[in-house]
């Protein structure tokens, strides 16, 4: 299961910002986009002190930052775009959770996106977060990854309505990338039970146990990875009330209503997950307990079975003088007899009550 895991702070230099993620030896590399319903450019490998050249605000910018080991960097982005430090402290602490937050004229998005990894039981966790500042959009990836190659092929294409909108829109569509992760996560985890679950009716290891354990926390996890989103996205209703943040226009507060439900879709498929879990592991016990009764019951049948030989066995293995049965010249084989008629009786007995 994961915890929250407690990191004691600087305490001599607070103001230094440090990268926390897993993904250290990424370099970092700048990918922008410009355009509008007309014309597109792109740039590749742009420099931090290029970028503001580069900006036109009569058009959509996206701009694409790919690893944040270069904490200067990430800072000096961030701060030339209005965002303060303890923002930029958000986008390279992955240990924080999923957060909106909304400032005078800044709306800053901090996600957890999840995929299944292959040949394993884990989940693959990066941390993206998003800065929409009128008509930039600032994104960050702790590494290369191909979450966004569909909406980049998009805006190349000319395909939709992507270039028809602003950069409000284009968040939507990055945040809707990250729930499809989400809905990849979870059928995947889906199917792994669904193979646990029919392994548990052939056999009873206590491997199985374990891997039903793994996907439970699993599911938690994402569960709780989810919650934290869902409220973000229900937040925004209140930017759309307030009347104060401009840069998300009235008519596309419904792709982030579109967002909300399919978070809710999300947690009740996680909680019907849960709950098959629970019954596999019920399942699974019940198993094992049927297989120990039968166990237990076909050692008592055998056992039955013994005691009456054992009985008597042991009447003639008494060290008395005066055995009558002892004088009989068939006395051995007619002992063999009896018991072996008191199996067969029993044996029909047993068979009769089906007792097994």
């Amino acid at each position: 299961m994961r915890k929250i895991k407690y990191k004691k702070g600087r305490k001599v230099q607070p103001v230094i910002l440090e990268y926390t993620g897993s993904h250290k030896d990424t370099p970092t590399e700048i990918q922008l986009f410009v355009y509008n319903n007309d014309d597109i450019t792109e740039f590749h490998q742009l420099l931090v002190n290029d970028i503001k050249e580069n900006i036109d605000i009569e058009k959509v910018n996206w701009l694409n930052v790919h690893g944040l080991n270069d904490a200067e960097a990430i800072q000096k982005i961030g701060n030339d775009f209005g965002a303060d430090n303890f923002i930029i402290g958000d986008i390279l602490n992955t240990i924080k959770r999923t957060k909106l937050e909304e400032y005078s004229d800044i709306l800053f998005f901090n996600v957890k996106s999840l995929l299944p990894l292959a040949a394993s039981d884990n989940i693959s966790v990066e941390q993206i977060s998003f800065l929409l500042k009128d008509s930039v959009l600032l994104s960050f990836q702790e590494k290369r990854s191909d979450f966004f190659t569909h909406i980049r092929e998009r805006i190349r294409t000319n395909s939709g309505i992507v270039r028809t909108k602003k950069a409000d829109f284009l968040l939507y569509l990055l945040l809707d990338a990250i729930i499809e992760n989400f809905y990849i996560t979870l059928e995947s985890e889906e199917d792994k039970v669904d193979d646990l679950i029919n392994s548990i009716k052939v056999n009873t290891k206590p491997e199985t146990l374990e891997h039903l354990e793994k996907h439970r926390d699993n599911l938690n996890f994402l569960k709780r990875s989810i919650i934290p989103l869902r409220d973000s996205l229900y937040s925004i209703k209140t930017i759309k009330d307030d009347n104060v943040f401009n840069s998300i226009e009235q008519e596309n507060y419904s792709f982030f209503s579109r967002l909300h439900q399919k978070c809710l879709e999300l947690l009740e498929q996680i909680e019907s997950d849960l709950s098959t879990l629970d019954s596999a592991s019920n399942y699974f016990f019940s198993a094992q307990n049927h297989k120990m009764n039968e166990v237990m019951k076909s050692l008592t049948v055998v056992s039955m079975f013994f005691l009456p030989l054992t009985f008597i066995v042991g009447v003639y293995g008494m060290n008395f003088k005066n055995f009558p049965e002892l004088e009989w010249e068939n006395g051995y084989f007619i002992i063999w007899g009896v018991m072996i008629l008191i199996v067969i009786f029993m044996f029909t007995y047993f068979k009769i009550k089906k007792w097994f």
